[in-house]
């Protein structure tokens, strides 16, 4: 066996501090639960619930809002059920489990306090796929919270014009590294895939354990949870349902995975360990390496070493794409538990490699047209991508480079993957919009 060249120690702590970054945890859809927090923010600004309030969002905040149920609101769903719900809840500390802190009395209150809450929204004429905009002035008051890029990266807050910023995050207001020791713990620019499979074999895992074990614990709950019950369209119990061999581990990672999206989009209060800011793809990420893992029987260390893999990959892929765009996040993901799926069966960089551009070419270009419903059918989708990219590569199938948009090196397919999600399907994703909203 070829001995594992180590890496440099910038890089480990650059890697272990993206996956702390990553690996948080959120309560429902994270684009309504993103301005329920900053209207949260903006109600720990004011000495009273705001009557009125103005509201940007960008484009695919809009998008991905529209159809999915707000959880804690009783079935409620859309822009305004998130505000009012934030608003309610008065508890920004808990960031995207904002809305697990509501009452039964504050749950009540919600659909009450809409009926008298103006909100003005509007679409924000912005670079960033992400970006919010929330302001208020009511009897002398006036406060603004403005979050961008990410979904919890507060970048203003306002209290009767002054910058109260860093009372709300408890960081330093610069966004630029001076050191770089402190541009390494942060920049997801440093992935590559012979990096990540190298970090996955050698870290020590007494720092990571915890988030991982956190990971596995609660997405497999929600996965339980979607197959026990009705959510949604059902996907996973569906999957179920039709197999004929329910012991079938590529059934039960598609069934698993996808019963989970069917929980959190329909209103499911548990809390999921996302990735990339999505839910969807936290569980896509991990679930299926879980149930190949459970299956294998391997032990506990191979099974996180093999999540650290998947996570990072997944990463990886939506570092060039962007935190919100017209390609389903899904399918990084699906494409990420893929290479999981290949560490665990003893697969390394190249059979990882390999597994990555396979499953790429069968699927890239999947929209994403806003979280609902469906997310849950393009998630079985999306692994079953992974996974045949994976046995693909197991048994010496590829496709090369000049087929699509594969190119010869898995890291410049993930760079054409990148753009054309980025460049390629902008007005893809204003065309999404536009007939989400019925606009001609």
């Amino acid at each position: 066996m070829p001995e594992i060249k180590l890496l440099d120690e910038n890089i480990v702590e650059c890697y272990t501090a993206i996956l702390e970054d990553e690996l948080v945890l959120a309560m429902g859809c994270t684009e309504p639960i993103a301005i329920a927090y900053a209207a949260s923010i903006l109600r720990s600004q004011l000495s009273r619930d705001p009557d009125e309030i103005r509201l940007g969002l960008s484009a695919n905040i809009i998008k991905n809002v529209k159809s999915v149920i707000v959880p804690a609101t009783g079935g409620m769903h859309g822009i305004a059920s998130a505000v009012a719900a934030g608003i309610v809840a008065a508890c920004p500390e808990r960031k995207l489990e904002v809305l697990g802190a509501l009452s039964d009395a504050q749950r009540a209150r919600i659909k009450e306090y809409l009926e008298i809450l103006k909100i003005d929204i509007y679409e924000l004429n912005s670079a960033h796929t992400f970006d919010l905009d929330i302001e208020c002035s009511q009897e002398g008051e006036r406060a603004r919270v403005c979050i961008s890029d990410r979904h919890t990266g507060v970048v203003l807050v306002e209290r009767n014009g002054e910058d109260v910023t860093q009372t709300i995050t408890n960081q330093p207001l610069a966004t630029e590294c001076d050191t770089l020791n402190v541009s390494y713990a942060s920049d997801r620019a440093l992935l590559n895939v012979q990096d990540i499979v190298t970090f996955a074999e050698t870290v020590s895992l007494e720092r990571l354990r915890p988030l991982l074990q956190r990971q596995i614990e609660l997405n497999m709950a929600i996965a339980e949870e979607g197959l026990a019950h009705e959510y949604g369209a059902g996907i996973g119990r569906l999957l179920v349902e039709m197999s004929k061999d329910c012991a079938d581990e590529r059934i039960r990672a598609r069934a698993f995975a996808s019963a989970g999206s069917d929980a959190r989009m329909n209103g499911c209060e548990m809390p999921v360990c996302i990735i990339s800011g999505s839910g969807n793809q936290g569980i896509t990420a991990s679930v299926p390496v879980v149930v190949y893992a459970r299956s294998l029987g391997v032990d506990e260390d191979t099974l996180l070493r093999a999540l650290i893999v998947s996570d990072l990959i997944t990463i990886h892929q939506k570092t060039g794409i962007g935190c919100l765009s017209a390609y389903c996040g899904a399918i990084s993901a699906g494409c990420g538990c893929g290479c999981g799926i290949a560490y665990l069966n003893g697969g390394r960089f190249d059979e990882i490699a390999h597994t990555l551009v396979n499953s790429v070419a069968i699927l890239s270009g999947t929209i994403c047209d806003g979280a609902k419903a469906s997310c849950a059918a393009k998630i079985a989708m999306a692994v079953e991508a992974g996974i045949m990219g994976y046995e693909m590569a197991r048994s010496g199938r590829q496709f090369f480079g000049g087929d699509g948009i594969v190119t010869k090196g898995v890291e410049n397919t993930i760079r054409n993957v990148g753009r054309l999600a980025r460049d390629g399907m902008s007005g893809t994703d204003r065309e999404i919009v536009r007939i989400m909203l019925g606009l001609d």
